[in-house]
C-alpha cells in the first residue's frame, strides 16, 4: 500500500516565512483601513444593518387601484390611488382616475355623505387640471365631476354653477381632442342635464361609434334614453354596460329602477338582489339595494317585507340619519304609527344611544332641506295623531317657517295644527289641558 509523504504530521519543522502569505495580510490591513474610513465618512454603509423594505411604485397602487374598481370595491380603489398619489403627488394621471372613481362611487351614498364625496373629487380633479391644464382627458373627467355635483348641490344656484362649470370643461376638452370617447360621452350627459335631448342623443351615439366597449358610453347612453322615457332601450344599454363591469352595483340599481317604473317589479328585485349579492361577496356594506328592495315591496303593499329589508340598511350602516328617514316611512305607511316614531326622531332631530333602542348607537339627525322634507312632514304628522302635541309643534313650525311657499306642505302643517287644536278642545272639556301654541293659527 501506497502511503504519501507525511513528514510534517508529527514532526514541527518551526516557523518559516511565506512571502505569498504576507502579500495577503497586507491587502487586508489595507482594505479594512480603507473601509473604515469609508463608513466614517458616510460613504459605505456598515455590514449587517437591517435590510430596507421595498417602497411600492406609484404605478402598482395605481393598477391595485384599477383591479378594486373593476371588482366593484370603489371604497378600496379610492385608498390605492390615494396611495399611489402619495408616492407622487404630480401625477396628474392618478389625480384625474381618482377623481372619476370618486364620483362614481358618490352614486352609492345618501345625500349629505355624497355632498362630502363630490367635494373631494372636485378636489382631486382640479388638482389634476391644474397640473395639466390642456389635457384633454382631465377636462372630460373635470366635466363629469361637476355635473354630477349639481345633483348634490345645496341650492339652484349652486346647481347651476356646478353644471355651468361642467359644460365649459366639456366643450374645451372637445376642442383638444375631438375623438376623446369621455369627452363626448359626458357633455351627453350634460346635454340632457339642461334639458336638450336631441343634441344629448347625438352626442351619445358618437361616443357608441368612437368607443361601443366602453363602460361609460354604453351608461350614458342609458341615461340618456332613460332621461327621454326609453326605458326598454335603457334597460338594454345598462346591461351591456354591465357586461363590461359586471361587479359595478350601481349599473344593477339603475336597471332595477327602470323595470321598476315600467311596473315590472319581479324583474326589479331580482336586479336590486344582484347588487346586493355582489356586494356581499366583496364584504361590502352597501344599504342601497336593501333600500332599492324595501320601496318596491312598498309599493305592491308589502310592508313587511319593505321593513326587513330597510332594517338590514338600518342594520349595515347604523349611524346614517336616511336609513331610519326610509324604515320611519314604512313603517308610518304600514299604519305601524308608534314604531315609526323612535326611527322617525332618528331622522330628524337625532337620537342618543339610549333613545335608539333598535340600534343602540348615536344618530345626528338631518337638517330641513328639500331631500328631507318628507321625513319632517311624515314625523310632525304622527306626532299630532298620537297626541304628542308639544314634541309636535317644533317640527311644524320649522317646516311653516322654511316652506311657506310650498302649498302641500302647508296643507300637512295646517291640518296638524288643526288636529292638536282638537285635541286640546276635547281634553280641555274633559278637564286635562293639552298644550297649545299660540301662534297655531292655520298659514291661509
Amino acid at each position: 500500500m501506497r502511503v504519501h509523504n507525511r513528514r510534517f504530521l508529527f514532526h514541527d519543522p518551526g516557523r518559516q516565512s511565506n512571502p505569498w502569505r504576507l502579500l495577503l495580510w497586507g491587502t487586508l490591513i489595507l482594505v479594512g483601513i480603507s473601509t473604515l474610513r469609508g463608513i466614517s465618512a458616510g460613504e459605505i454603509e456598515p455590514l449587517f444593518l437591517p435590510t430596507a423594505t421595498a417602497t411600492r411604485s406609484a404605478t402598482s397602487y395605481r393598477e391595485e387601484g384599477t383591479a378594486f374598481f373593476n371588482a366593484g370595491n370603489l371604497d378600496a380603489a379610492i385608498g390605492a390611488y390615494q396611495d399611489a398619489l402619495a408616492v407622487n403627488p404630480s401625477d396628474y394621471v392618478g389625480w384625474t382616475e381618482l377623481a372619476r372613481i370618486q364620483t362614481y362611487s358618490a352614486s352609492l351614498l345618501t345625500q349629505d355623505r355624497r355632498r362630502t364625496r363630490m367635494a373631494e373629487a372636485r378636489q382631486s380633479i382640479d388638482t389634476a387640471v391644474a397640473l395639466a391644464p390642456q389635457d384633454s382627458m382631465a377636462n372630460a373627467v373635470k366635466a363629469f365631476v361637476y355635473n354630477w355635483s349639481g345633483s348634490s348641490a345645496a341650492n339652484a344656484a349652486e346647481r347651476q354653477a356646478f353644471v355651468s362649470e361642467a359644460s365649459t370643461a366639456a366643450i374645451l376638452a372637445v376642442q383638444l381632442d375631438n375623438r376623446n370617447v369621455l369627452a363626448q360621452a359626458y357633455q351627453a350627459e350634460i346635454l340632457v342635464d339642461q334639458q336638450q335631448y336631441d343634441q344629448a342623443q347625438q352626442r351619445a351615439q358618437l361616443a357608441i361609434s368612437l368607443d361601443p366597449n366602453s363602460l361609460d358610453t354604453r351608461r350614458v347612453y342609458a341615461y340618456v334614453l332613460e332621461a327621454s322615457g326609453a326605458y326598454s332601450a335603457a334597460i338594454e344599454q345598462y346591461q351591456l354596460a354591465a357586461e363590461l363591469a359586471p361587479n359595478l352595483t350601481f349599473l344593477y340599481i339603475s336597471i332595477g329602477q327602470n323595470y321598476r317604473v315600467l311596473g315590472l317589479h319581479d324583474q326589479a328585485l331580482e336586479y336590486f338582489d344582484r347588487a346586493a349579492t355582489i356586494n356581499s361577496g366583496l364584504g361590502v356594506t352597501d344599504p342601497l339595494p336593501y333600500i332599492a328592495i324595501a320601496k318596491t315591496y312598498a309599493r305592491d303593499g308589502e310592508f313587511f317585507a319593505a321593513a326587513r329589508n330597510a332594517e338590514q340598511a338600518v342594520t349595515l350602516d347604523p349611524t346614517n340619519p336616511d336609513w331610519y328617514g326610509q324604515l320611519g316611512d314604512i313603517y308610518f305607511r304600514s299604519r305601524n304609527y308608534e314604531g315609526s316614531i323612535p326611527v322617525l326622531l332618528c331622522a330628524v332631530r337625532g337620537c342618543t344611544a339610549e333613545e335608539n333602542e333598535g340600534w343602540g348607537v348615536a344618530v345626528v339627525g338631518m337638517p330641513l332641506s328639500d331631500t328631507t322634507l318628507h321625513y319632517y312632514n311624515t314625523f310632525g304628522s304622527v306626532l299630532a295623531a298620537l297626541d304628542y302635541c308639544e314634541e309636535a309643534f317644533p317640527i311644524l313650525e320649522a317646516v311653516r317657517a322654511s316652506y311657506s311657499h310650498d302649498q302641500i306642505s302647508m296643507a300637512i302643517v295646517n291640518e296638524n295644527f288643526q288636529v292638536c287644536a282638537n285635541l286640546a278642545a276635547r281634553a280641555s272639556s274633559q278637564g286635562t289641558p293639552t298644550p297649545v301654541p299660540a301662534d297655531a293659527t292655520p298659514t291661509p
